[in-house]
């Protein structure tokens, strides 16, 4: 049947099963990760993205095209996680832009609205890298524009597309040396290609919309302090505001005396709402007066906490601090940074971090952690520390929301991080500090010893699946069988002249007596330089390396 409109309605079919196809292909997508480590995670971090904006399409009271697209967008921003679902909210942003005010669509309406996409996504990207996702959404939005000039059939023009998103795609490597050093397209790429070829499925009946909700339960992260069992506002409420002119500042100041970790964000159409409150009625009462409400969601923490806190491992209890409270003396700094380990997340908060949220590789928080932490932080200037170079746009896009200080200080691993934070001046003006933090993570360098997922080769290094891998400041240095002899070779490759201090963290996999045996070779081997030993608990990497 000749499709030539789309509608709300059918829009709304399109994202469901484009988010359905992703997750059904995420591994795939992971596994076109450049580096051939257990990290792989662009899949993942698109599917959870696409996963946020369905759940919000999917709770939509209203089926016109603009609302179905503009839910789209402000679920994809929240949820977005890592550089790739960064990317792919811009592209709904974008999208939602190009529709505004259409009850429905042609072809020609189509393909404005994917360069509207692209270009919002291009603009989001301080230093657009082609060879990208960026690439495949501007070429085959690009191609939308002639090939609507003729056909006005939806599914054949979808097809076409496609073909040509699918070329763009195939030529990445051609692009971006990396790929073609790997053997591999762009994964951000193939996850956009998965997106357009579910949304077709969903037209022709290939692929069918799925009616679980399980494919919208994320596994959210959130801060540690979260588990504070001293909880003084008992009811986490969250809901949507759907109003034609919504003032968020005036909303906003009316319910922070109701509670703390707060969030309200959103445009004039549409806000999320999310409060700690011991007073939900009233809190909803004051929403009702913007417009109608949705998605409305009341749980009683303390019951909660009950249950959960026999769970926690024991490091919880000594890196817990007491949550700030909105209506406490503002301080001058806070500050919020990202880890994996229960040993490293320990050392963050002995540097007196406010938040430590639990994420990093495999695990990139979403645009809404940050925006969480940021609430929930009493402070003139926040400092936010990623510690790695796939959370740093969502990190930016959380700053771009909140309408509180943020300095997001580029820290790219968790050595930078700590560097950064030694660095701080506590008596010193926002914009030294950051001189000084982002100054200070450029005299580190990290180190990261960890293991292959598949067979490939990397600058004339032939890596077989198993192998031991030493990565140093983000290249793969070596490769071998033996954990401690890698270790030892990407350390000596790592070292020069001007090195003083060897800070060494291993990680969940390695034993304190293996960490002891390194450390000891290491003394003899550096007696110049001081070497420190940290049990750092990460995942994956057994050794994580400072060398400064």
């Amino acid at each position: 049947m000749k499709i030539e409109y789309i509608n709300g309605d059918l829009l709304k079919k399109m994202i469901l099963s484009g988010a359905q196809n992703l997750e059904t292909n995420k591994e795939i997508v992971n596994a076109l990760n450049v580096f051939p480590v257990p990290d792989g995670d662009t899949g993942t971090n698109m599917s959870l993205t696409m996963q946020s904006a369905a759940k919000e399409v999917k709770s939509a009271k209203s089926d016109l095209l603009e609302d179905i697209a503009n839910a789209a967008a402000n679920g994809s921003l929240m949820g977005a996680r890592g550089n790739s679902g960064v990317i792919l909210s811009q592209l709904f942003r974008g999208f939602a832009k190009g529709v505004k005010g259409k009850k429905e669509v042609n072809t020609k309406d189509l393909a404005e609205a994917l360069k509207s996409g692209a270009d919002t996504a291009y603009k989001a990207v301080m230093k657009p890298i082609e060879g990208t996702i960026l690439t495949v959404a501007r070429e085959s939005a690009e191609a939308a524009l002639i090939i609507a000039n003729k056909e006005k059939d939806i599914v054949r023009f979808l097809e076409k597309v496609i073909k040509y998103a699918d070329r763009s795609l195939e030529r990445t490597p051609e692009l971006l040396k990396v790929l073609k050093d790997a053997g591999v397209v762009d994964s951000g790429g193939k996850g956009l290609l998965y997106i357009y070829l579910g949304a077709l499925g969903a037209l022709t009946g290939k692929i069918p919309v799925a009616e679980k909700d399980e494919l919208f339960e994320q596994n959210q992260m959130h801060p540690i302090e979260e588990m504070n069992g001293n909880i003084e506002f008992g009811y986490c409420t969250e809901f949507i505001i759907r109003s034609g002119n919504a003032d968020i500042h005036k909303f906003r100041d009316i319910i922070e005396g109701y509670g703390d970790s707060m969030l309200v964000v959103g445009n004039d159409s549409v806000v999320k709402v999310h409060i700690h409150t011991n007073h939900p009625g009233k809190v909803l009462e004051h929403a009702l007066e913007l417009g109608g409400l949705s998605d409305i969601k009341i749980d009683n923490m303390r019951l909660q906490h009950r249950h959960e806190v026999f769970n926690q491992a024991e490091y919880k209890e000594d890196a817990k601090k007491e949550p700030v409270n909105n209506k406490e003396e503002t301080k001058k700094y806070g500050f919020i940074t990202v880890t994996m380990g229960d040993g490293l997340t320990k050392i963050f908060k002995d540097f007196n971090v406010d938040y430590v949220i639990e994420g990093g590789q495999t695990m990139n928080p979403s645009t809404e952690d940050f925006i969480k932490a940021i609430e929930n932080i009493n402070a003139e200037t926040i400092f936010i520390l990623p510690n790695n170079s796939n959370v740093l746009m969502a990190a930016n896009q959380a700053k771009s929301i909140s309408d509180k200080n943020i300095i997001v200080i580029p820290s790219k691993s968790v050595p930078q991080g700590l560097s950064a934070l030694l660095a701080v001046n506590l008596d010193a003006a926002p914009e030294v500090n950051e001189e000084a933090m982002s100054e200070a993570i450029q005299h580190v360098r990290t180190g990261q010893v960890t293991y292959a997922v598949r067979d490939t080769s990397y600058n004339d290094i032939e890596i077989c699946e198993g192998d031991i891998l030493g990565i140093g400041d983000s290249e793969i240095k070596s490769s071998g069988k033996d954990m401690k002899e890698v270790s030892l070779g990407l350390i000596d490759e790592m070292i020069t002249e001007e090195s003083e201090i060897i800070t060494v963290f291993y990680g969940a996999d390695v034993s304190e007596e293996e960490a002891e045996e390194l450390l000891e070779e290491l003394t003899n081997k550096y007696a110049d330089i001081d070497v420190e030993l940290y049990y750092g608990g990460q995942p994956l990497y057994y050794y994580i390396f400072s060398i400064e």
